[in-house]
């Protein structure tokens, strides 16, 4: 029993609010709740005013008033059918003012009640909508209308059978009558924009987490995927595979990085590791390159991948010295004095992103084959070219002598050696 009325007195404090229920569904409920306690007070506090002012009306119709309200709200708490409690409790507020007129007299000996049924439309537009209040409405109208014409064409016979309310009754009541219902009203509506702005509030916030929430995986993405290739993986499900006639791609092979990593602990490795690629990765950014990936202690990198980029080989060559000169001279970033051997090919490749999960955007290609020969058959700390990407950059950068070395599955190749950007 303990269980079962701790439940009645939870669902009647929320106002009887499901957690599936839309903001608005909430609005509703708690917006009838809190016309329900006001009708219900105010129905109470006019009977004992009226009483303290002479005429000794009876009880009856107040406190049923009452019963019908408080039955028609535990019904509802009960069973939780929020469409029957609106209808029945509009109902309530339409109908019976105006039976409490007819069994006072008429508008004047009454004062006005029948301005409580004006409580029926407005609460249609709260808790129904614009178009349904609109026979609320007509309905309060068509009862007005009628009690009219009763009052006009039977007024002598009323005032035969009625008993006679004080003038001075009469006018407090009108006063009265006419202050709450319009009090009521200001507060159902003060309510009601009160809690919609709340709502509003709490849509707001959410909208301004979801948006740093999509920043933040906007951010991820564009980490892993190229701008424009980002934004054809979120609108497309196709595969994304394109073809590039000339792209110069690079990659940089940390020497001896095994034999040096032997004595370190697993953490130490991760640290050094991401220093060195955290500054290649502000050196590529810096130059308007494309990181591609890094594998073990090898860093790729790719110029004419994007829209606009021109002198992406030059930017290439640039990035190349920077790296150099970073782990030559900043012992913050290379504290344990590591090297790199850097090569470069430039041609035609096929660029996509592999896979669904966990996907990777990835070169195919000779020229990538090549860039990657050419690294791994250099000299610690040189940065070595193919012939396509030395013709392209000896106008304005300075190189060695072209050497000739074996590349597996190529043969003799000839590499030039950049030494680094000619003076001005």
């Amino acid at each position: 029993m303990t269980g079962g009325s701790d439940s009645l007195l939870d669902r009647l404090r929320t106002a009887g609010i499901d957690p599936n229920d839309s903001e608005e569904q909430r609005l509703n409920k708690s917006l009838l709740m809190f016309a329900t306690g006001l009708a219900s007070v105010a129905s109470m506090l006019w009977l004992v005013i009226y009483w303290s002012l002479g005429p000794q009306l009876s009880s009856t119709l107040p406190f049923a008033f009452q019963i019908l309200l408080a039955t028609n709200l535990a019904i509802y708490i009960k069973w939780g059918n929020f469409d029957f409690f609106r209808l029945s409790q509009l109902t309530l507020f339409l109908f019976f003012p105006f039976v409490v007129q007819w069994s006072i007299g008429n508008f004047i000996t009454s004062s006005g009640i029948a301005i409580w049924g004006l409580l029926a439309p407005v609460g249609a537009i709260l808790f129904f909508g614009v178009r349904e209040a609109f026979g609320w409405f007509i309905a309060y109208l068509f009862l007005l209308a009628m009690s009219g014409f009763f009052d006009y064409y039977l007024a002598d016979m009323a005032m035969r059978s009625r008993t006679q309310i004080p003038v001075t009754t009469a006018v407090v009541f009108f006063a009265l009558n006419f202050a709450a219902v319009a009090t009521i009203i200001f507060l159902l509506l003060r309510f009601a924009i009160v809690e919609k702005q709340r709502a509003q509030a709490r849509l707001n916030e959410a909208h301004r987490l979801l948006q740093i929430e999509q920043e933040r995986s906007e951010r991820l993405l564009l980490n892993i995927l190229p701008g424009p290739v980002a934004e054809r993986l979120k609108s497309s499900s196709q595969t994304i595979a394109d073809g590039f006639a000339d792209v110069t791609v690079m990659f940089a092979d940390i020497v001896n990085f095994t034999r040096v990593a032997e004595g370190m602990a697993p953490t130490q490795v991760f640290a050094m590791l991401n220093r060195i690629f955290s500054s290649f990765d502000e050196l590529a950014e810096k130059f308007g390159l494309e990181k591609i990936k890094t594998i073990g202690d090898a860093y790729m990198v790719a110029g004419g991948l994007n829209d606009g980029d021109t002198d992406y080989s030059d930017a290439i060559a640039d990035m190349a010295l920077a790296m150099r000169d970073v782990l030559r001279n900043d012992y913050s970033v290379n504290e344990s004095h590591l090297e790199v051997r850097i090569g470069i090919g430039t041609g035609p490749v096929v660029a996509g992103v592999v896979g669904k999960k966990k996907f990777i955007y990835d070169l195919w290609g000779d020229t990538v084959n090549i860039a990657s020969r050419i690294t791994s058959e250099g000299v610690p700390g040189m940065i070595q070219a193919d012939a396509t990407t030395y013709r392209r950059l000896k106008e304005r950068f300075d190189f060695h002598e072209p050497q000739t070395i074996y590349l597996k599955g190529k043969g003799d190749t000839e590499v030039h050696r950049l030494i680094g950007r000619k003076p001005a």
